[in-house]
């Protein structure tokens, strides 16, 4: 059996679709989004709603970083464990979005627990934010920054939500990051033999 591959870039196709059916099919936006009222009759709104964008600037910022960083997390931690995270954090994000907004769609939750976990195993990766080269640990900061700011001055953005994704990626990055600590420390004592401390007591603690 072939495990599927590029889940990153397989998610961003699927928006895509998804947006051009938004846009073709009359209905088919109001029947997939989160609406926080009705959730109860509709649960399945909370995973549908992540793959719904409100306009095309929207999709295109998503899935720009879906599909860079996205792929770069695959490739470090594996497909089935990405996907674990991409849905973990979509749906809490949608989840906190309940308790705060009427109604939210769109992958920018799921995406920000994405960059999270980035900014923990990848903290020095470079990247560029506004044209501004910057850490990704640094980068997480100025977005957590920036959905502070917009909670405080609202302009139609979940911020809330995105908080939300990012933290959660944030945790995950702090429990696979230690794991992978401790088996490079146990590998390496591994590498050193009985034979060979003995040859340095020998040549050193005369």
């Amino acid at each position: 059996m072939h495990k599927i591959k590029h889940i990153a870039l397989w998610i961003t196709g699927i928006c895509i679709i998804i947006f051009i059916l938004q846009n073709i099919i009359n209905g088919f936006t109001d029947s997939l989004i989160l609406i926080s009222s009705s959730v109860l009759e509709r649960p399945w709104t909370l995973i549908t709603s992540i793959f719904l964008h409100g306009s095309f600037i929207h999709l295109l910022y998503n899935m720009l970083g879906l599909a860079l960083f996205g792929t770069i997390l695959e490739n470090d931690i594996g497909s089935k464990k990405f996907l674990m995270i991409f849905f973990a954090a979509g749906l809490s994000a949608s989840f906190i979005s309940l308790f705060f907004y009427n109604a939210v769609l769109g992958a920018s939750g799921a995406l920000f627990g994405i960059l999270g976990v980035l900014a923990v195993i990848r903290a020095k990766m470079t990247i560029w934010v506004y044209f501004i080269p910057m850490p990704m640990y640094v980068a997480a900061i100025f977005w957590v920054l920036l959905d502070i700011f917009g909670i405080l001055f609202p302009h139609g953005i979940a911020n809330i939500a995105h908080l939300a994704g990012l933290g959660l990626g944030i945790a995950y990055g702090f429990y696979i990051k230690k794991p992978s600590l401790k088996k490079k420390e146990d590998n390496t004592v591994m590498f050193v033999n009985e034979e060979e401390m003995r040859k340095w007591e020998d040549k050193n603690m005369r």
